[in-house]
């Protein structure tokens, strides 16, 4: 017995919803046949074909309060529902006819659903991206997310139809709206050509997207937070922003100072308060960053350390702090820091390089460098262009002396942070240590160009002018990195900078100036006592000086710190030799031999002969010499 379902619609127009006449077709054969009859009455009439719909789906159509679910979808948008509002916008585009509005949410909405491909499809399929910046922007946005880099190029390099670019100009009443969507288009063009690894010509689609929009921050971020751009382009891109479009005077220049504060990063932060312009972003913690990494740079890390452990105990998920605070705390030794860092990083952000960046830098602080490549690596893999795991990457092979693996990661990050001076310094350390100095002298002389004020590169450059012999240029280079580091605010200087001090010392002995010289290893004595190799080079100076028992007592110090230090071995033998020849046999004993001097008329002493007279017998000059009594 078939079941009587009764139908709550009794028009027409109800009835023709297909869904529901589907959803019936078996459950009275008289409603079937008359379902059947009116779906040939439709017929040429698709569901999908906004277009072709009936008068009766028209006007049910009309009496649906689009509005009211554009603003649910919104809605759920808002409140991270993506699921929700997608089913609702796909819903909402279907009964609007495919509206163009319904359409873009539906694609934000796939997006949002991590549907990437799908999103770029559904966007293609019909033609918008060559009809709507918007649909343009979204298109290469949903290509880049999916990693399809090359389609996202063809994509935002295809032109617009004549119609669209017309009627995106005459829509734009508010000057500066299309530059932005321009400005998004090339920042995307930039992403798109940086993961290809063309990043001349990303660095090119940043600048295009600044200059069209300056607030348009990520643009300038990818040029300055990966150090693209070297210190001359860097203040080209400042000037730039002066002659962005759509900006005001005022506008403009509040951009370009806090920007400035995180470009010139090896300019000497100034101590003072920030610029009247920016006193009121005094405890911003972006800001509080960029001045940490400026004293990164300028070997200021005790100031660094305070103000990233400032900004930490605010804000311990900010990201952009991790890695200026890793470096600092392995330039400051703190090892069980940087242990609990890299735990809590892993367990916040284990999808991030910078994480396993940090747990690299911990096994290498503690000599594990084959674990820290081991995370490094992995570092590399999550971001290709993070430069400082490159580079700690080079450091975990030169610790073993592995110069070729090491170059080969140096050179990786010097073509990923051209901008920055530290691929020059240790690739002109590798060539230094094989011994050729030429190509030494010329990858420190770029770093320095970059960096003029970084000590470690004039500590370098004097290292190579003392070996082409040049010790006044030598002298130069060492005292400037010294004084550097003694204007730091350092009360007393690191225990790393003892090679400078000795150097300086060597220094001033090939000069000949003696006195300066022990002063110097003197006070490299005093950052690391346990050197034996400061303890050698002060003896030798006694010995150019002649002091042969202070020599002698610092060549048996040295030899007592390393017994194999042959250096040490042969000046002890020569000192003593030279002192058993310019001392006398006996203290105070006149070195010549005493004169025999021939009496006018020569007699045999007697035993009758009176010695008791005023002069004084031969034997007892010596005897009171030697205190006899």
């Amino acid at each position: 017995m078939t079941e009587n379902i009764s139908c709550p619609f009794e028009s027409r127009e109800e009835l023709f919803n297909f869904d529901y006449c589907v959803f019936h077709k078996t459950a009275n054969p008289r409603r079937h046949r008359r379902a059947s009859a009116l779906k040939m009455s439709a017929e040429g009439h698709s569901k999908f074909d906004c277009c072709g719909d009936s008068p009766h789906v028209r006007s049910h159509n009309e009496q649906i309060d689009f509005e009211r679910y554009r603003k649910m979808v919104q809605w759920y948008i808002d409140k991270h529902q993506y699921t929700t509002a997608l089913f609702w916008a796909d819903k909402l585009a279907s009964m609007s006819r495919e509206c163009s509005e319904d359409i873009y949410t539906v694609a934000h909405c796939l997006y949002l659903n991590k549907q990437y491909r799908r999103a770029a499809h559904f966007i293609e399929s019909r033609g918008l991206h060559k009809k709507s910046l918007n649909f343009k922007i979204l298109a290469v946005s949903s290509r880049i997310a999916g990693k399809e880099y090359k389609e996202a190029i063809q994509i935002s390099e295809a032109p617009l139809s004549d119609a669209a670019a017309a009627g995106a100009e005459s829509t734009a009443e508010d000057s500066g709206s299309l530059h932005r969507l321009e400005a998004s288009l090339h920042l995307l063009q930039g992403k798109a050509y940086e993961a290809i690894d063309n990043r001349s010509l990303a660095a090119e689609c940043y600048k295009k997207a600044l200059a069209l929009d300056i607030h348009c921050y990520e643009a300038f971020e990818a040029l300055v937070k990966h150090q693209m751009l070297s210190r001359e382009e860097e203040e080209s891109v400042l000037n730039l922003l002066n002659m962005a479009m759509g900006a005001s005077c005022e506008d403009s220049e509040f951009v370009r100072l806090l920007y400035a504060i995180k470009v010139k990063k090896y300019d000497k932060p100034d101590p003072s308060e920030l610029p009247v312009e920016l006193s009121h972003l005094s405890e911003n913690l972006d800001i509080a960053t960029a001045v940490a990494e400026k004293c990164y740079y300028n070997c200021d890390y005790k100031r660094c350390y305070d103000i990233t452990s400032t900004v930490l105990s605010r804000d311990p998920y900010l990201i952009d702090c991790f890695p200026v605070r890793i470096s600092c705390l392995m330039e400051l030794g703190k090892s069980n820091d940087l242990f609990h860092l890299a735990h809590k990083l892993v367990d916040m952000y284990p999808e991030i390089a910078v994480s396993w960046f940090a747990v690299g830098c911990y096994y290498y602080i503690i000599g594990k460098a084959d674990s820290a490549r081991r995370f490094l690596s992995k570092a590399t893999v999550l971001d290709q262009v993070f430069g400082p795991a490159w580079l700690m990457f080079g450091h975990s092979f030169a610790v073993e002396s592995e110069h070729d693996q090491a170059m080969a990661a140096y050179f990786k990050a010097l073509q990923l942070i051209k901008g920055c001076h530290l691929p020059f310094l240790y690739i002109g350390l590798e060539y230094g240590l094989t011994n050729n100095t030429k190509l030494a002298e010329r990858f420190f002389s770029q770093a320095l160009a970059i960096a003029p004020n970084d000590p470690f590169v004039l500590h370098e450059m004097g290292v190579v002018a003392f070996q082409n012999q040049e010790y006044a240029n030598a002298k130069r280079h060492f005292e400037h990195a010294l004084s550097l580091l003694q204007s730091s605010g350092n009360a007393v200087l690191p225990e790393k900078w003892e090679p400078l001090l000795n150097n300086l010392g060597h220094t001033c002995r090939k000069l000949r100036k003696y006195n300066k010289a022990l002063e110097y290893h003197h006070q490299a004595l005093v950052l690391s006592p346990k050197n034996s190799s400061t303890f050698s080079a002060i003896g030798f100076v006694h010995s150019l000086l002649r002091h042969w028992s202070e020599a002698v007592d610092y060549f048996h110090k040295a030899l007592g710190l390393q017994r194999d230090d042959a250096f040490s071995t042969t000046m002890l033998s020569q000192a003593i030799e030279q002192q058993m020849n310019e001392l006398p046999p006996c203290k105070g004993v006149p070195e010549a031999l005493p004169e025999y001097c021939p009496c006018d008329s020569p007699q045999s002493p007697t035993l009758d002969m009176d010695f008791t007279s005023t002069a004084t017998c031969p034997s007892q000059e010596y005897d009171e010499i030697e205190g006899i009594s």
